[in-house]
C-alpha cells in the first residue's frame, strides 16, 4: 500500500498524525473537494454562529449562577485572527460577565513591577469570565523576539509560569489557552488588506511591520512556549485560523464543550400592561440627529 493511501485509511479510523487536518475535516464532499477547501458561506456561517451564540447565553447565565470563574487566553501570531474570534464569542453576551483585556504596553511604573502583576488585577472574581487578547505570554513571544527583556527573564519566565498557572487552577479559575495559527502567505495577505482598508489601518502598528520579517523567531519562540507550558492542567489548544469563519465557529464550539454547563429554567417575560397619556411632553426644541440616510 502506497504512503498516501496507509495515511487516508488512518484519517478514515480517526489517526490523523500529528500537524495534519483532523480527519472528521478533511473527508471530501460530493463534489471531491475537502471541507476545509470549501469556502464558507456567509449563510452558513451565520446559522450555525446564531446556533452557538444561543449555547453562549446559556453558560454565561450557568456561569453567574454556580459562581465560576472562568479565564480565557488567546495568543497568537500578528493577523491570526484573535480580535475578530473574541468578538465573535462576545458579541451576544454581557460585558459585565465576559470582560475583554487588551492590555496596552506596559508603564515605567508597570515595568518595575514583578512580571505578570498587572494581569492579576484582572483575573475573574466569581460569576466572571475574562478573556486575554494577549497574555502574559507576552514574555514567551513579542517581549522575547523583540528584545523588549533579557534571554534570562524570558527562560525564567518560562520556567515558572506552569507553577503560576497550577495556582490559578488550584484557586478555582478554570482557565483555557488557544493559540491561532496562521501560514505565513494568509499572515501576509491580511495585514496587506489592513495596510488598504480605512477601517483597519489602527490594526498595522509599526510593532507588526517590524516583527513581520521575524517569522522563523516567532516559530522558534512558540515551540519552546508549547515545550513549557503545555501542561496537563492548563493545556495549549491550537487551531488552524486559515478561514476565519471556520476558526471562530471552532473555537467557540470547543469551549463550549470544555466549559460544562446546563440551561437553566427559563422563565418567560410577559410584559405588563401600561397606560401611555397621562403626562404631555413639553415642547422642547430638540436638536435631532440629520437623518442623513
Amino acid at each position: 500500500m502506497g504512503k498516501k493511501s496507509a495515511e487516508r485509511n488512518d484519517e478514515g479510523k480517526g489517526k490523523a498524525k500529528k500537524g495534519s487536518r483532523d480527519a472528521a475535516q478533511t473527508v471530501p464532499d460530493a463534489s471531491g473537494v475537502s471541507t476545509l477547501d470549501k469556502k464558507l458561506s456567509a449563510k452558513d456561517y451565520d446559522r450555525e454562529l446564531k446556533k452557538l451564540h444561543v449555547e453562549l447565553v446559556k453558560l454565561q447565565q450557568w456561569v453567574v449562577a454556580k459562581g465560576l470563574k472562568v479565564c480565557i487566553v488567546f495568543e497568537g501570531r500578528d493577523g491570526a485572527g484573535k480580535g475578530g474570534t473574541i468578538k465573535a464569542i462576545t458579541e451576544r453576551l454581557s460585558p459585565r460577565v465576559f470582560r475583554v483585556i487588551a492590555l496596552p504596553a506596559p508603564t515605567e511604573r508597570e515595568k518595575s513591577q514583578m512580571y505578570a502583576q498587572r494581569y492579576l488585577l484582572h483575573f475573574p472574581a466569581a460569576g466572571e469570565v475574562v478573556i486575554f487578547d494577549r497574555s502574559w505570554y507576552n514574555r514567551a513571544g513579542v517581549e522575547r523576539v523583540m528584545g523588549f527583556c533579557s534571554e534570562e527573564q524570558a527562560r525564567g519566565f518560562l520556567g515558572v509560569v506552569p507553577l503560576f498557572e497550577k495556582m490559578m487552577v488550584t484557586s478555582g479559575i478554570i482557565l483555557l489557552k488557544y493559540w491561532l495559527e496562521v501560514s505565513p502567505e494568509e499572515q501576509t495577505r491580511r495585514l496587506e488588506a489592513r495596510s488598504g482598508d480605512g477601517r483597519k489601518t489602527w490594526k498595522l502598528s509599526p510593532m507588526d511591520v517590524k516583527s513581520y520579517d521575524r517569522w522563523d523567531d516567532y516559530t522558534k519562540a512558540r515551540d519552546e512556549m508549547f515545550a513549557a507550558t503545555d501542561s496537563s492542567w492548563a493545556p495549549w489548544f491550537v487551531a488552524r485560523s486559515e478561514d476565519k469563519k471556520r476558526v471562530r465557529l471552532n473555537v467557540i464550539s470547543h469551549l463550549l464543550k470544555h466549559l460544562p454547563y446546563e440551561a437553566l429554567p427559563a422563565k418567560k417575560v410577559e410584559l405588563p400592561k401600561r397606560k401611555i397619556g397621562r403626562y404631555k411632553a413639553v415642547d422642547f426644541p430638540f436638536k435631532y440627529v440629520p437623518e442623513t440616510f
